[in-house]
């Protein structure tokens, strides 16, 4: 794997967003999150209205949520000064079918990196369990993501109006998004609020939790790498994983994807190979010399695509997939031991299974490995300050060609982009690393499936700060809409889930009872 590509990961956060606008070392691989903007929807779609705040409703659209959206007027773009009052427009989704004033609660999603909309359809156990915990469901929108620009077309000119884009200022709009919504709608403001997040925004309703535990009760951090920071963990955790993943789902199959790197690299030198590798893997434009790193980038940014989305059930995440698609994907790629041209026929059937399991796309194309572009200029920004995650890879207990990780050559790629340098040891400076016990109430689930479990938490810490662990989960699949194919595991992690959740609303309301 290229140096280019162990940059991508950094700016990769949950969701997968390629991008042409940006340089190729500052493209988004495997992102925390998922592309914001699916092309099909849940076949159930329910009409929803749209309202904006201080204007009147708007005609409502078929989709999967019910909610009122709402601009909240954030107080300050920057809570932690005092030499400036400039506000913003903070966008929410609210949804009270089933809020009950007496003895409910509000479920609050922490957004992260892309459209508010997005998470709202994809975040079905809200829904699910909204009935059962009597709860109103709020869903935040991050701030420089969505609509929910300080700076409107602005935002993202220079370092000096992304300078408030931070884990920190998110938090502080969410306190007083909570606030705003406990004066101003009758019966709630006596009622307990837990976090919900996923990914980035998994971190973040941890972190709500730990730095305003006056403000939620408890938070559920599903898929949430928090401690993908400094040397926490093996730099080269995450993509050992990722090899896993193949490796299990088939005999070989990690093996021939290694030992593809070498074949590209021999057939790439001469005109005549590029000429052939260009039509062996239907590309959408003919290979030169400077293209085969970003070539294997791609290649490898897909594997990793796969390993986050590799679902029980057929999905449409980043691409119109099939279950268990690495599974399909490893039928193609049964035998190492073949020709190089007869080994990247295999890859090429693999990537297809990827890029055209619908069979309506006619070539592939390198610059593109999902369907979604919001939010990739705010991600790289962030991972280019405070969310720097290490990674590296070895070629021994990977399937990638080896390259470590070097920080230089990341500060560099950021000042060159925006004129900042990273600060890696930020994060577990302001929240804690693993010196966490002393906080309480936070459930932390992790799929095995998932690459981004590597760096989360997997093992209990205390009584309340405990690990919930998915045997057959990739990323967050707890907190996807329940479905018939759901495995057992996903079923008792979200039981439980909803067990520690109520027992949060019930201490609350017994220790108000006691007040009283």
């Amino acid at each position: 794997m290229g140096r280019r590509a162990l940059l991508l990961l950094l700016l990769s956060f949950l969701a997968p967003w390629a991008t042409k606008a940006l340089r190729p070392a500052l493209r988004a691989l495997g992102s925390l999150h998922l592309p914001t903007n699916p092309t099909s929807l849940p076949a159930v779609a329910k009409n929803y209205s749209v309202l904006y705040f201080q204007q009147k409703a708007l005609a409502g659209h078929l989709h999967i949520c019910i909610f009122q959206l709402n601009h909240y007027k954030t107080p300050l773009v920057d809570h932690f000064g005092f030499n400036t009052v400039k506000t913003f427009n903070q966008r929410y989704l609210v949804a009270d079918k089933y809020w009950k004033k007496n003895g409910g609660s509000i479920l609050f999603y922490t957004g992260n990196e892309g459209d508010i909309i997005w998470f709202c359809n994809n975040t079905g156990f809200m829904w699910d369990v909204a009935e059962e915990l009597k709860a109103m469901l709020v869903f935040a929108e991050h701030r420089y993501y969505g609509e929910s620009l300080p700076f409107g077309d602005n935002s993202f000119k220079d370092s000096r109006h992304l300078n408030f884009l931070t884990s920190e200022q998110a938090l502080a709009d969410f306190a007083e998004l909570i606030k705003h919504l406990k004066r101003t709608i009758p019966g709630a403001e006596n009622q307990p609020v837990i976090a919900i997040g996923g990914s980035y925004g998994g971190m973040l309703a941890a972190w709500f939790r730990m730095k305003y535990p006056h403000m939620a009760v408890g938070a559920l951090a599903a898929s949430a790498p928090i401690w993908q920071f400094e040397d926490l963990v093996p730099c080269g955790v995450f993509m050992k994983i990722v090899t896993t993943d193949f490796r299990k789902s088939g005999p070989y199959c990690s093996e021939s994807i290694r030992r593809s790197w070498d074949a590209i690299n021999r057939l790439s030198n001469t005109g005549s190979g590029l000429q052939w590798l260009t039509g062996a893997l239907h590309l959408c434009s003919p290979l030169t010399s400077q293209d085969i790193q970003h070539l294997k980038d791609w290649i490898s940014e897909t594997w990793v695509n796969l390993a986050m989305v590799d679902y029980p059930y057929a999905s449409n995440f980043l691409q119109p997939l099939p279950a268990w698609p690495i599974k399909v994907v490893c039928q193609y790629l049964k035998n190492p031991n073949v020709s190089d041209s007869l080994l990247l026929q295999n890859i090429f059937q693999a990537l297809n299974v990827y890029y055209n399991y619908s069979g309506q796309v006619k070539c592939l194309n390198i610059s593109e490995t999902a369907t979604g572009s919001l939010g990739t200029l705010g991600w790289s920004y962030q991972a280019c300050t405070e969310v720097v995650m290490p990674f590296c890879t070895n070629g021994v207990d990977d399937m990638f060609e080896p390259h470590s990780w070097n920080l230089k050559e990341l500060s560099d790629e950021c000042f060159e982009q925006w004129g900042v340098r990273p600060r890696p040891s930020w994060i577990t400076t302001m929240y804690g690393g693993k010196n966490i016990s002393s906080h309480t109430n936070i459930v932390f689930s992790n799929g095995e499936l998932d690459p981004w479990s590597g760096g989360g938490v997997t093992k209990d810490i205390t009584d309340t700060l405990v690990a919930v662990t998915i045997s057959e989960g990739a990323h967050h699949l707890d907190l996807r809409a329940k479905n018939a194919l759901d495995p057992t595991s996903v079923l008792l992690a979200r039981a439980l889930e909803v067990r520690h959740m109520k027992n949060w609303i019930r201490d609350f309301y017994d220790r108000a009872g006691k007040q009283h």
